[in-house]
């Protein structure tokens, strides 16, 4: 038996924010552009001039970034199921090759000017003071990106801060080459610009290694040690079969499989596929997880099995769960856990609890002795329609079409004595049966965490 069980969480509308700080990139990339190449021109500074052509680098970054934030905000669709994230870690990488292209340029114009020398530089006061004016810009956009990259855990706008940090180290270094050549060494500002160009080099590996690493789907070692030890830490009832995980867009994606006794019937596999997700989502928070369930195999899973049909068919028992095979010097025993309706006498249920002892015995030769435990059935509860929160509604529908793509056909609000309750009716098309359950886990999940005062959905699927 294997079935699938789906969570993912419904993102806010947060996508906004980091857009205006990359358009305000965009801007402060385009006046310094203009700042530094009027001036290295009117200067004729090599080191002015290449911390241009760096900005330049550090406006195709805001670009990519403004690109990549407007992608990877995308929900999944059909075509991109994992959503869009990776566009975020491609802009990166583009950024890197831009940069390593014009960083091996400026090294090239630096060397020749250094060898050759007989240029002149005209290291004028008002040069001095635009570079330290720019140093203080450089300054700004670093602490503003990179508060912003923390925050929203982009790599696209952390790709951009590293970027601006590199230039707040360039401009320090015309600066000095600057107040050298005034001083009467004429190779400083050559060698400000190779510093510049070494400064790129560097900033372009580490930002290429980082998301080819992301790209290649190789998975953070700390938040796997997280995953595995959540789910070996809801003990031996749930073996761990096989973990596979990645991560986009600073969101982890975890493809769980896990093993569960044989006993354990289908309402109780799906508890166990939640508490798997709630223990992930705990350990690395946001996480997109599915979990597929399998029941054990083996001699005593098939024994299991054969005691769990037996039970079944004994009258009045409604519902078996938790059989255990035990291997005693005495010989073979099973124990097995009953419900019956809460009002049943407990003379009729102890009557139950005999009739399944015997018959397991009877038709399973090699077990020797039956323990049946019986429990109540849930009560049924009263509830009462809620028409008058429009607001809530809404906010399921907008989480149902976040994760669809379309609009439900259908949605209740009920009030029980537990909280709220949505019942939904999702219009899914011409979806298989295993995407409808597994959409309508996603649903589910991202109703429970996303709207606030609604505690459970029941979701339907319908074409």
């Amino acid at each position: 038996m294997g079935m699938g069980h789906s969570h993912a969480h419904a993102h806010g509308a947060s996508g906004d924010s980091p857009r205006r700080v990359a358009l305000v990139s965009v801007g402060a990339a385009l006046l310094l552009i203009g700042i530094k190449l009027g001036t290295g021109i009117a200067t004729g500074s090599l080191a002015f001039i290449s911390e241009a052509i760096h900005s330049g680098t550090d406006l195709v970054a805001a670009l990519l970034a403004l690109f990549a934030v407007g992608v990877a905000a995308r929900p999944a669709d059909r075509t991109h199921p994992y959503g869009h994230g990776k566009a975020e870690h491609l802009s990166a990488l583009a950024e890197g090759a831009v940069l390593v292209a014009v960083s091996i340029w400026i090294a090239v114009v630096a060397i020749q000017r250094l060898v050759e020398g007989g240029h002149e530089v005209d290291a004028t006061w008002w040069a001095i003071g635009v570079a330290v004016l720019i140093m203080a810009i450089d300054l700004g956009r670093t602490v503003t990106l990179t508060r912003a990259a923390r925050r929203f855990n982009s790599a696209a706008l952390k790709g951009s801060a590293l970027h601006f940090a590199s230039d707040l180290a360039g401009t320090a270094a015309v600066l000095v080459g600057l107040l050298l050549v005034r001083a009467g060494v004429e190779w400083a500002d050559a060698a400000a610009a190779l510093f510049v160009s070494v400064l790129v080099l560097i900033a372009a590996g580490r930002l290429m290694h980082e998301n080819v690493e992301v790209l290649m789907d190789r998975v953070p070692d700390a938040d796997e040690a997280a995953v595995r030890a959540a789910v070996e830490g809801l003990g031996p009832g749930v073996e761990l079969r096989r973990l596979r995980m990645r991560s986009a867009a600073g969101r982890a994606f975890a493809d769980v499989v896990i093993g569960i006794p044989p006993g354990e019937s289908v309402g109780r596999a799906h508890a166990i596929a939640d508490d798997v997700e709630d223990a992930i989502e705990a350990a690395v928070p946001g996480a997109d997880v599915v979990v597929h369930v399998e029941r054990r195999e083996g001699a005593d899973e098939d024994l299991a099995e054969r005691v769990l049909a037996v039970a079944h068919e004994v009258p009045r028992v409604r519902e078996i769960h938790n059989v255990r095979i035990l291997h005693l010097d005495s010989g073979t025993e099973a124990s097995l856990h009953l419900k019956l309706p809460a009002d049943t006498p407990l003379p009729e249920a102890d009557s139950v609890a005999r009739a399944v002892d015997a018959a397991v015995v009877r038709a399973v030769p090699e077990v020797t002795r039956v323990h049946a435990h019986v429990e109540p059935l849930g009560e049924a509860g009263a509830g009462s329609e809620i028409a008058d929160d429009a607001a809530a509604a809404d906010a399921v529908r907008a989480v149902i079409i976040a994760e669809c793509g379309r609009p439900p056909h259908d949605v209740r609000l009920v009030r029980t004595g537990d909280g709220v309750v949505a019942y939904v009716t999702l219009a899914l098309g011409a979806a298989t049966l295993a995407e409808a359950h597994d959409t309508g886990g996603r649903v589910r999940r991202s109703i429970r965490h996303g709207v606030p005062g609604v505690v459970d959905a029941f979701v339907q699927s319908r074409p």
